[in-house]
């Protein structure tokens, strides 16, 4: 059964006879703004944790794989740049030596 908006009020309109307009108005503020069928349970956020662990999971063996496969060729380029700087510099050096 679907719970409309006209039965919440007709619903609100019989408690309000039955204990008055504040225990009404507080009774139906404890219930769900929608149907129960909405509201999700302890079951349901275990299963989206359960689902979020995986997620993160798969992300870290991703990121770790796509790090390791890059760590080649980070240590290269660092090598190139400094054999090609100090190769530079001994140059500039040795053509110094020759000019004095």
């Amino acid at each position: 059964m679907t719970i409309s908006e006209q039965s919440r009020h007709e619903l609100h309109n019989r408690l309000e006879d039955a204990l008055g307009s504040e225990a009404a108005a507080t009774l139906m503020e404890h219930l769900p703004p929608v149907g129960w069928a909405d509201v999700a349970t302890k079951r349901d956020l275990d299963a989206l944790d359960l689902k979020l662990d995986a997620l993160e999971n798969r992300l870290l063996a991703t990121f770790r794989s796509e790090m390791s496969s890059m760590q080649r060729t980070f240590i290269l380029a660092l090598v190139g740049s400094v054999s090609g700087s100090t190769l530079t510099a001994a140059g500039l050096a040795f053509a110094a030596a020759r000019l004095v």
